[in-house]
């Protein structure tokens, strides 16, 4: 939808990059993931790159990661100075993902040569390797030059699909990409033996709380056969991006964490042998995935713990008086013909 490009692209008008140190990482840290079905330490590296090519032409509705790049070309020795410094900080774990606030495999964003001595790099120390990519960066031709240096270093790549179905990924997300093409991607990923890790979003603006949850699991029952792990990110509202835009003007509410609990449980159903894993940004907050305020924290640690033990089990007794409005809204809100974010914030 072109007017809705163009609206993403005139919020970022007077978008103003953070003076950050080029040659210095956004952040590091230690996790815990999944390497062979068992939980294990994880090194996370966010690199601070130029940002996302399709967020400078006009970016995805939802996206605010823009915010925390430098906006401006990083040089080939800056990058590498980042990672070098990240890695000093490294403690021999055996899975390291890395990051940007965009593509790894995107060259205008980090240079083919650089990619490459990271990969040689960590091909020596590590196990796994976990990268995010959006999908018209990942082609034979590229992957076949990373399994000559990784061989069999396992590699996960990570998309942002949001959905599987195409007219809210591009009429309300701006993505820029068919579900087609992300299958191409998959047919790629998997002949190069790589895992892939598909993210799917929660509330995409424009849907109602009670059409968000259908598309969360339709997507599921969609992609189950295509993908080793689906991540589901609740919409959270960050600055400078058209979800901001409609949350100022109250036409926007963050999905209920009663809503991420029924995906989780659903997927989890359909998908059982998918990793289902949900990381929550701004979680408990009025700009994240919330309830009433008063169970959410419940909430959010019964969704961390689900996401590491993959046993359903951990999501029951979750209840809270707010449910009710949480229902309500479930009820009336298509009859409403709009957000009721008024009344349940």
């Amino acid at each position: 939808m072109k007017e809705l490009a163009q609206f993403c692209k005139e919020l970022k008008s007077s978008f103003k990059p953070r003076l950050t140190d080029p040659r210095r990482p956004v952040r590091f840290w230690d996790e815990s993931d999944f390497l062979h079905d068992k939980i294990v330490h994880t090194f996370v590296i966010i690199l601070n790159t130029r940002g996302c090519s399709w967020a400078h032409k006009s970016g995805c509705s939802m996206c605010g990661y823009f915010n925390d790049t430098i906006w401006n070309d990083v040089s080939s020795n800056d990058l590498e100075t980042q990672f070098n410094v990240a890695m000093e900080n490294y403690s021999e774990q055996k899975f390291v993902k890395i990051f940007t606030s965009g593509s790894f495999l995107d060259e205008k964003e980090i240079k083919k040569d650089v990619q490459n001595k990271i990969f040689n790099k960590l091909v020596k120390q590590t196990k796994k390797v976990s990268i995010e990519s959006r999908p018209e960066y990942i082609t034979d031709k590229r992957l076949s030059e990373i399994k000559d240096i990784l061989g069999s270093c396992i590699l996960e790549i990570g998309i942002g699909l949001e959905t599987a179905d195409d007219s809210i990924r591009n009429d309300c997300l701006n993505k820029g990409f068919t579900f087609n093409r992300f299958q191409k991607s998959v047919q790629s990923i998997k002949k190069y033996d790589f895992e892939l890790k598909t993210y799917l979003l929660i509330k995409p603006p424009y849907l109602t709380e009670k059409r968000s949850i259908e598309d969360s699991i339709e997507s599921v029952d969609k992609i189950k056969k295509l993908t080793n792990t689906i991540s589901f990110n609740p919409t959270n509202v960050q600055k400078n991006t058209f979800v901001n835009y409609l949350w100022s003007q109250k036409k926007y509410r963050p999905p209920w964490l009663f809503s991420v609990v029924e995906i989780l449980k659903e997927s989890k159903k359909l998908a059982n042998d998918v990793k289902i894993k949900c990381d929550i940004s701004g979680g408990g907050n009025i700009r994240g995935a919330h309830n009433c305020g008063t169970c959410d924290r419940d909430f959010l640690d019964a969704i961390s713990k689900f996401s590491m033990s993959q046993d359903t089990k951990d999501l029951r007794n979750l209840d809270c008086k707010c449910q009710e409005k949480w229902l309500d809204q479930l009820d009336i809100e298509d009859l409403g013909f709009g957000s009721l974010s008024n009344m349940y914030k």
